[in-house]
């Protein structure tokens, strides 16, 4: 088995801990990292402030962390943009997206808007797939890409970029998780932003991808089948556990990171026990089937 080359290898990227803690994407978008840098945050979190110059207002994609020095961050890029926040938008219910909604919500005066009722609040509202919602001046699409969690939604823009959240990361691969996360609709999901051609991809953490999107998103597809490739290139030696598996599979990859590689080992296992093709086996391992 060959494993698929990640086309970011060639681009000229910001390095890890380099990311500038704002930047403008376009015109529509601002982008403000929030400081929650970790092995699984990456960089940190990125917040997005959208909205047309002009409108006076502005939408806030994934506000992050509740922290103070996020928050007037992005307060300072309103100020620029002499705009006042209208909606808080929300990809999904993780914390380092999630957490501040809430206080943001009341802070701004602005309802959150989000693909679950636990996230959108008592106040708020629960976005449909395929809604266009017309809000700063720009009209935003709203698509569903569940498997990184089941209620992930990316957010289309007029420019034709997307702001994706966890479901592709500016580095490295995203993480989807057992028993939350679902590789079958994670697979559906990256066929489903590719086949919207988009302009860019602005991602939850790292670097923004203008270069060539739909190379990435192809990256990500065969990443996925080859990290299924060698489960079952693994098992064909014998029954073995998740974490004989990870060792085997993600031998090249810092421990530090095999809990999270456990968690997509599972969510991979349960895609291939679905189809028949693996088993339960003795004393909590798995075999082929």
């Amino acid at each position: 088995m060959t494993a698929p080359v990640d086309p970011r290898a060639g681009w000229v990227v910001a390095a890890l801990g380099a990311l500038p803690r704002t930047a403008e994407m376009e015109p529509l978008v601002t982008r403000v990292l929030a400081p929650n840098a970790s092995g699984m945050t990456l960089d940190g979190t990125n917040t997005y402030v959208v909205g047309a110059a002009g409108s006076g207002q502005a939408v806030v994609v994934d506000p992050g962390p509740a922290d103070a020095g996020h928050l007037a961050a992005v307060e300072a890029v309103l100020v620029e943009r002499d705009a006042r926040v209208v909606a808080v938008l929300v990809t999904h219910h993780h914390g380092d997206h999630a957490e501040a909604a809430a206080p943001w919500s009341s802070h701004f005066g602005a309802p959150v808007a989000a693909g679950s009722a636990a996230v959108a609040g008592p106040g708020g509202r629960v976005l449909e797939p395929g809604e266009q919602l017309a809000l700063a001046g720009t009209t935003v699409g709203v698509v569903a890409t569940p498997g990184h969690t089941a209620d992930h939604l990316a957010f289309r823009l007029e420019s034709g970029a997307v702001l994706v959240g966890d479901h592709v990361l500016g580095r490295g691969t995203s993480v989807v998780s057992h028993p939350e996360g679902d590789v079958v609709a994670y697979l559906e999901s990256l066929r489903r932003v590719h086949d919207l051609g988009p302009s860019a991809l602005y991602c939850g953490h790292g670097p923004e991808l203008t270069e060539d999107p739909a190379a990435v998103l192809e990256f990500y597809l065969a990443h996925r089948a080859y990290r299924e490739a060698q489960l079952v290139d693994a098992l064909a030696a014998g029954p073995q556990t998740v974490e004989e598996l990870v060792a085997t599979v993600y031998a090249a990859v810092p421990q530090q990171l095999w809990p999270a590689a456990a968690q997509s080992t599972r969510a991979t296992l349960a895609k291939l026990t679905a189809e028949g093709r693996v088993a339960a086996g003795p004393g909590g391992a798995v075999t082929l089937a």
